[in-house]
């Protein structure tokens, strides 16, 4: 191929459907015909171009993506192709299912977020579009290009396991936000060395490693204010886990994209993704997940009925016990997890229909917490004392939150100064001095992590 590759996207596509720039320009100009598009006839001159950069007018990336789509066995958009007028598909969260189109489609994502430090500079994706983007990622089979393997050798594999590894159990004790420019570098060097290819032998490893890092700077980007740049690491993550053969380490990442979607008070878009999520899962652990999550939703939603159907659902699941051989990207969720959700659930339920003890599931989670989960067992310390205030308990509400504030002043998450701002509500009644004493240091504390939102 001759000329620079302005749109690689085109450039992959073109190669993955086996065609010369002479017989796609053939068949886009009878596909024409047969539309009724007479005045459309390009060359292998104008494919090139259009590879360079030239964006060709309507109807033609429709007529492309549809000749490519027969050719590649593959359902494409002009957005795949990089046709859109915004230019590559970096505002669009789905992502070409093409081994180096995915791996380029993160280098630029990286790229952006290392170096730009734009937090504008992707859109977040809400309603029908992220919902389809989840349920075509969850089901879609990239096709590989490159038959080269310099990328990865056995011993860069197993470094890539390590820090991830490292990383994930940082993330939980600390937070995030120390480490999370450090995760997206070691992504994108994941980036580049996948485009470099990735032997045969390796591709499990390579692979499900890299969904566990992108789920992570996924999730700390997140933790960070930087949501549609979340959502951009989560496709990844689900691609890659899809490379990996791990169709349920998808699901687990399509539940931190609902997780946002109530987070940032779009709980309908949360059950359309548990949706999805729910008719891929099958590991019990996985299940259980999605049915405690979609509770959660359906409580913030003030949904008593619907909220118990599927609380109880997971419920007999952990009481089942998850199985054996529980792997470690959802091994977190276990009963104090689901404690947790129940715990939130009936803070949000209270809020909606009557007083309930929410305490006591906080207090069970608490009391169910494995160690080296530090930031949710902060968590878990100021919404028992938020559920505290609400059930009418001020001085042991006071006591709780500051042992709370204690732990939190060490954790460095927005999620927790939004819990804090949770406390802050729960208290507003009372008017005492311990009360005035642990809002103050509630609201010194949220104040160096401000977040626009409560969760």
């Amino acid at each position: 191929m001759t000329g620079r590759i302005s749109n690689p996207n085109l450039a992959l596509w073109i190669a993955a459907a086996d065609l010369s720039h002479g017989e796609l320009a053939r068949r886009i100009a009878a596909e024409a015909m047969r539309r009724g598009h007479r005045q459309i006839a390009p060359n292998a001159t104008r494919i090139r171009r259009w590879i360079e950069g030239e964006r060709p007018r309507p109807p033609v990336p429709v007529l492309l993506a549809a000749v490519l789509s027969e050719a590649a066995g593959q359902p494409l958009t002009p957005g795949d192709l990089g046709l859109m007028a915004a230019g590559p598909t970096l505002d669009d969260i789905q992502l070409p299912l093409l081994t180096e189109a995915a791996a380029q489609a993160l280098a630029v994502w990286t790229r952006m977020d290392l170096f730009l430090d734009r937090r504008d500079a992707l859109r977040l994706a809400l309603g029908t579009p992220l919902i389809l983007a989840a349920e075509r990622m969850l089901g879609g089979h990239a096709r590989r290009l490159n038959r080269d393997t310099k990328g990865f050798d056995a011993d860069t594999t197993a470094a890539l396991e390590d820090v991830t590894t490292f990383f994930t159990k940082a993330d939980a004790s600390k937070g995030g936000g120390l480490y999370r420019s450090a995760i997206v570098a070691q992504l994108a060097e994941v980036a580049r060395r996948v485009q470099d290819g990735v032997p045969p032998s390796l591709k499990t490893r390579v692979f499900a490693a890299a969904a566990d890092l992108a789920a992570l700077a996924g999730w700390v980007s997140h933790d960070c204010g930087r949501y549609a740049t979340a959502q951009r690491y989560w496709s990844y993550g689900i691609y890659a886990a899809g490379e990996a053969g791990q169709p349920d380490r998808g699901v687990e990442i399509v539940t931190r994209m609902s997780h946002q979607m109530i987070y940032l008070g779009h709980p309908g878009d949360a059950l359309g993704l548990l949706a999805v999520a729910g008719a891929k899962a099958e590991l019990p652990a996985t299940r259980a997940l999605v049915a405690s999550q979609t509770g959660r939703v359906h409580a913030a939603l003030g949904d008593e009925r619907l909220a118990e159907k599927h609380l109880v659902v997971a419920d007999e699941l952990v009481a089942e016990g998850l199985g054996d051989d529980v792997p470690d990207w959802v091994a977190y969720f276990d009963a104090a997890e689901h404690a947790g959700a129940r715990a939130v659930s009936a803070r949000d339920l209270a809020c909606a229909l009557r007083p309930r003890a929410a305490s006591t599931h906080f207090a069970d989670a608490l009391a169910l917490r494995k160690p080296g989960f530090e930031r949710v067992r902060v968590m878990d310390r100021i919404g028992l004392a938020a559920a505290l205030f609400n059930e009418g308990e001020p001085e042991q509400a006071a006591r709780a939150a500051r042992h709370a504030l204690d732990e939190a002043a060490r954790v460095d998450s927005t999620l927790v100064a939004s819990r804090l701002n949770t406390l802050l509500n729960a208290a507003r009644p009372y008017r005492t001095a311990d009360v005035d004493e642990v809002c103050t240091r509630a609201r010194d504390l949220a104040a160096t992590r401000p977040t626009p939102v409560a969760a």
